[in-house]
């Protein structure tokens, strides 16, 4: 693991963050997305797809600050293959 790795990877999980604490502010400046509007809509429409986008993009920035992704792409492709 590298240092540039780590920076690069809490950089990201704190733009996830952004997006999962700041959902209000993007639905004011972004608008609605429109298939979640039509898919979640009774569940949260579009404030629950910017919470959703920005936990998985918090997920992915923790697996590269603590180099765990090669482990979960390796146990993905596990999962198609034998």
């Amino acid at each position: 693991m590298s240092v540039g790795s780590f920076i690069l990877g809490i950089i990201v999980a704190a733009v996830g963050f952004f997006l999962v604490w700041k959902t209000e502010w993007l639905m004011n400046n972004f608008g609605r997305i429109n298939f979640a509007e039509q898919h979640l809509g009774s569940a949260g429409g579009s404030r629950l797809m910017y919470k959703i986008i920005g936990s998985i993009i918090t997920f992915v920035g923790l697996m590269i600050a603590f180099d765990l992704s090669d482990n979960v792409l390796a146990w993905f492709a596990g999962l198609f293959t034998r």
